[in-house]
């Protein structure tokens, strides 16, 4: 049973140093982005007298998806109540602080900025008041035209307190000329273009909605009679609520005093889930669409190994995304899969050392090779994706350091080529160093004896082996250029989002 507003249990605390894999995961010992970085995620409650304590513990489980900022905004009869703050959620909320937040709805939010200001103004959920009284916002994702319908609404007196796209919807459902505030979304989301899970919040409504091609991943669930929306599935375990489905793209869920019913706010058109959501950002214990994605990445590991074996004494993943299809990768190909990297969590992100020399000893910081494992080994170096590299060649250099005589690099999904434009942290096309650089060249710079790429062919297969479609849907523009939505203005689109 959840009490009233009681300290973390120990066991919530180990899962927050659990996720640090996560936290730091993505940034090189230059402050580098060295792999792709999730922007937001979203949890929303409707009836539920705890609504603070169970957004506080589906915000820690979601804490992965962005740590910059963390905020609730919860609804007592019609009064808001709400708090952000920038840092973990650990951090910007305590016991007095949920007290302060009653009701038995609410929507909370954690992010991660990108090109936007590091600023608290930009932390969700967005509280405004309008015509029809409060109305409160939050979203995971990213609008492509964004900016385009920013300039056309500045244009007509519109003024913004952000630099959010979330906040681009919020004047677009104030400028409705829709009564129903429900009809007043619909129209406002059918402006808009990209990828998203929206909550929005109204005196005695709560509203949730998927982007018409599900790129990002959005869940209801149910504790008892409340009911729950997510970003991933792994937050209602947190709090030992039911998974009861994905939210199908273009559909909106509406909760009121009179229950919850289901519509929708677009057609059905093609389904588009974002393939990095399997291959890393999503947690290992979440599911998508009836996949579980430990599985999915062991399955990728094990056709890695048969498109690419590589005779090998010990198969070894790169801390800590890589360690479900390193083990797939041992499975199939019959070499034993050894800890032959240790990191330690609580290193931080070593972005101030006084000299470049002690700058190159920052991977030891974060990582320690087991000698006694990888010495005199040939060692199959298991990684789930590629963005810059920057770690990964420092990985391959420590262990070369510890005595490995060989170190073969395999990567459990095909080289990111292309940005994302749909709430996805990447660089700019000439960034992604897969973009510009062969595999052989990409090869030398690791300093690896060998690097292979699982097929995208082989990615679509390892997904697709759950319920449903054969290929699940999936969104690979990364890998191959083939976008589900018009992008006319790639310089804008990578420069909006959640920030």
């Amino acid at each position: 049973m959840l009490g009233h507003y009681t300290r973390p249990s120990s066991k919530l605390e180990t899962a927050a140093q659990w996720q640090g894999d996560y936290y730091n995961e993505g940034v090189d010992e230059g402050g580098a982005l060295d792999k792709l970085k999730e922007e937001c995620g979203v949890f929303g409650v409707y009836g539920h007298p705890d609504v603070s304590l169970l957004s506080y513990y589906g915000l820690h489980a979601l804490q992965h998806r962005g740590q910059e900022s963390a905020g609730i905004c919860t609804s007592d009869n019609g009064n808001f109540h709400y708090h952000r703050g920038m840092g973990l959620v650990k951090e910007v909320f305590d016991n007095a602080k949920l007290a302060k937040l009653p009701g038995s709805m609410g929507i909370a939010h954690v992010r991660y900025s990108t090109a936007g200001e590091s600023k608290l103004a930009n932390a969700q959920p967005l509280v405004f008041r309008y015509r029809a009284g409060n109305l409160a916002l939050a979203t995971n994702g990213n609008l492509v035209n964004a900016m385009e319908i920013r300039r056309k609404l500045e244009a007509q007196g519109s003024i913004f307190q952000t630099t959010s796209d979330t906040e681009v919807v919020a004047h677009l459902i104030a400028r409705s000329q829709q009564e129903d505030i429900v009809e007043a979304i619909k129209e406002a989301l059918r402006q808009v273009t990209g990828g998203f899970a929206f909550l929005v919040m109204t005196k005695d409504k709560l509203i949730a909605a998927r982007d018409r091609h599900g790129l990002r991943p959005f869940v209801i669930g149910r504790l008892g009679d409340a009911y729950l929306f997510s970003s991933e599935s792994c937050a209602f375990d947190t709090i030992g609520a039911e998974l009861v489905r994905d939210v199908a793209p273009g559909e909106l869920f509406v909760l009121d005093d009179s229950g919850m019913r289901a519509d929708r706010f677009a057609d059905f058109e093609r389904r588009a889930i974002c393939s990095m959501e399997y291959v890393y950002f999503a947690r290992p214990d979440s599911d998508i669409d009836a996949v579980n994605l430990h599985t999915a990445r062991k399955r990728s590991g094990r056709r890695l190994a048969i498109e690419s074996f590589v005779d090998a004494d010990v198969v070894i993943g790169a801390p800590d995304s890589g360690t479900s299809a390193a083990i797939g990768y041992a499975e199939q190909s019959g070499i034993p899969y050894e800890l032959g990297l240790i990191k330690n969590r609580f290193s931080g992100r070593t972005f101030i050392e006084p000299s470049q020399e002690l700058r190159e000893l920052g991977v030891k910081m974060k990582y320690s090779a087991v000698r006694k494992v990888v010495e005199g080994k040939r060692v199959a170096l298991i990684d789930d994706s590629f963005v810059r590299g920057t770690t990964a060649r420092r990985i391959v250099n420590l262990l070369r350091d510890v005595g490995a005589t060989e170190v073969h690099m395999r990567i459990a999904s095909p080289p990111s080529m292309n940005p994302c434009f749909y709430g996805i942290d990447t660089p700019s096309r000439k960034d992604l160093v897969a973009s510009t650089l062969s595999v052989e060249e990409i090869r030398q710079m690791l300093n690896a004896d060998s690097l292979v790429f699982l097929s995208k062919d082989g990615l679509l297969e390892t997904i697709g082996q759950g319920e449903g479609e054969e290929n699940r849907g999936l969104c690979t523009a990364c890998f191959d250029n083939v976008y589900p939505t018009l992008v006319e203005n790639e310089e804008e689109a990578l420069g909006c989002g959640c920030d």
